[in-house]
């Protein structure tokens, strides 16, 4: 077996462990790793508490070196432990559908293919021991030179086979442009609950020849269970593919985020109702929340008008009280979420956002208490301020409808990446990202 298959069948083993879905890359195989976040450099050196979901951006150069705060990442997560792991990651390329892609290491990178990461810290003062990691990417040793999908792969002892979770990230080659708007006016309904993409592509310096090269992924607020792969534009003009009026980028507007923040161990934070310290460990008692949606009013309601609130778009940060270093200062704690339900329904119950990596799987299923009459859920999460949804799961389809309503002003975040394969090539380019 060469290499490069073997690279593919551990990704595939990896994937398949974490419960990926094909189109996403991030998670941890190994339970004790923990609080994965990618974010700036930039970010990293001057901590401001905004967060966002970054990319690179390739140079005229047609390299990046890490020499740009700005257009470098800094990877971290933490390992629930004080004791010192030889961790190591491989950067690997990925097609439109985060599968590997056909093209060797050499020519997508310059210099190493992997490297150790060598910069650690252990916790400190903390109930939960552990051992904050990071890296920055691209660097002296390791530098960019192909747009696509990535993932660097963690693996531990210098052993390959030993992996122990996943990051994916983009890097983008502004080459087109694009336009978008977010409309109410939908064919399915006007000023309803829905929102309507249209999107034009201007493909002049790209020198589009046939339109089924381009490939639009729109996502809404990272996630990735409604995100949609578009083939096809409506309209088809000299340097301008039109995709208006496309059925498949219609989008519940969902509602705005909940949110909450256990920055304290001793002060209730927002929408926090008390923390608990017992046998060794921090318990967060969130208040119990109201359902905002369908099944606020009773089967066939409109559910809870619209209310307009400041969220992140289902992001979330770290910080604790007190400190200048919340990565080795904050604790971990038991986060209770509860949502009082009178009666169980059908579907299951997830709770979501990028606190959960956009995935639904056991970890984040709420369970039912009939003798509370209430959903709950316990994460074991770092201090910090988060933002969250509760989800339903019917046909393989999860809905906003039922739990939080859904409504044509809510403000979400809308990204659209272009990918573009003409016949012969053999890689996805991603020549373009905006962001809504």
């Amino acid at each position: 077996m060469n290499g490069c298959s073997k690279i593919y069948l551990l990704l595939l083993t990896l994937m398949i462990a974490i419960g990926l879905h094909a189109h996403h890359l991030v998670g941890n195989v190994d339970p004790t790793i923990r609080t994965m976040r990618i974010r700036y450099m930039s970010e990293a050196l001057e901590p401001s508490g905004n967060v966002s979901r970054p990319y690179l951006v390739l140079p005229e150069s047609g390299v990046i070196d890490g020499s740009d705060e700005t257009n470098a990442l800094e990877f971290s997560f933490d390992c629930l432990s004080h004791d010192i792991n030889h961790y190591s990651y491989r950067v690997v390329h990925f097609d439109k559908y985060w599968m590997p892609s056909d093209i060797s290491s050499y020519e997508y990178l310059d210099g190493f293919t992997t490297a150790d990461i060598t910069e650690y810290e252990r916790s400190v003062n903390t109930q939960q021991e552990y051992t904050h990691y990071s890296f920055v990417f691209p660097n002296e040793d390791m530098q960019i030179k192909a747009s696509g999908n990535y993932g660097v792969i963690i693996y531990q002892d210098g052993d390959e086979e030993n992996m122990v979770a996943i990051f994916g990230f983009q890097v983008v080659e502004p080459i087109v442009e694009i336009e978008a708007c977010v409309r109410a006016n939908t064919d399915v309904e006007l000023n309803g609950r829905y929102q309507q993409l249209d999107v034009d592509v201007y493909t002049e310096k790209l020198g589009v020849r046939d339109a089924s090269d381009v490939v639009l992924l729109v996502q809404q607020n990272g996630r990735v269970d409604n995100q949609q792969y578009i083939y096809k534009p409506n309209f088809v003009e000299p340097n301008r593919l039109r995709y208006v009026n496309n059925r498949d980028l219609i989008f519940e507007g969902g509602n705005e985020f909940r949110r909450f923040d256990s920055y304290s161990t001793y002060y209730a934070g927002y929408n926090v109702n008390r923390v608990v310290y017992e046998q060794g460990e921090y318990h967060v008692l969130l208040e119990a929340d109201k359902v905002r949606g369908t099944m606020a009013n009773g089967a066939g309601s409109e559910g809870l008008g619209y209310l307009t609130d400041v969220d992140a778009n289902g992001q979330w940060v770290v910080n604790c009280e007190k400190t200048d270093y919340p990565d080795t200062d904050a604790e971990y704690m038991w986060v209770h979420f509860c949502l009082p339900v009178k009666q169980p329904i059908v579907t299951p119950v997830f709770v979501g956002g990028d606190l959960f990596d956009n995935e639904y799987s056991e970890s984040n299923m709420m369970e039912y208490d009939a003798e509370n009459k209430c959903y709950y859920l316990y994460a074991y999460l770092k201090q910090g301020g988060y933002n969250y949804m509760y989800y339903t799961l019917d046909h393989k389809k999860m809905s906003l409808l039922p739990l939080e309503g859904s409504h044509w002003q809510t403000r979400n975040e809308y990204t659209v990446w272009v990918y573009y394969r003409p016949f012969g090539a053999r890689y996805d380019r991603l020549v373009a990202a905006k962001r809504l």
